[in-house]
């Protein structure tokens, strides 16, 4: 089992700078996600990072902007986000699976992310 906790959402204004922390206890995981969720649209993959950080993906529209990384000894994921736009406003969630190729069956509780214009 993998719990998971997250923080540091919070209201900014565009072109701010938000850092969303997510701690995993009991065991270390394989990979590590944030995906977000907009009011009225789908959930995306915003970022994920698998075990030796090698492994990296970002979707189109964060590529340049965040930055995803680990903290091994910490067991922690971060998302560092800069330039902050409006859409990308949403709930952000952690998630993280134990094996490789595995499904991501272990989510955080979400924290929002608010940008205003």
């Amino acid at each position: 089992q993998v719990q998971l906790v997250e923080s540091g959402g919070g209201l900014m204004q565009a072109g701010g700078s938000l850092t969303l922390s997510c701690a995993a206890s009991e065991r270390t995981p394989y990979c590590m996600a944030w995906f977000r969720q907009a009011p009225g649209k789908d959930r995306e993959t915003v970022a994920r990072i698998c075990l030796s950080s090698s492994t990296v993906y970002y979707i189109d529209s964060v590529k340049g902007r965040f930055t995803i990384s680990r903290d091994y000894a910490k067991n922690t994921v971060y998302l560092q986000m800069n330039d902050l736009k409006p859409e990308d406003t949403a709930v952000y969630y952690c998630a993280a699976t134990l094996v490789r190729g595995g499904s991501f069956n272990y989510w955080g509780q979400g924290t929002r992310v608010t940008v205003s214009s």
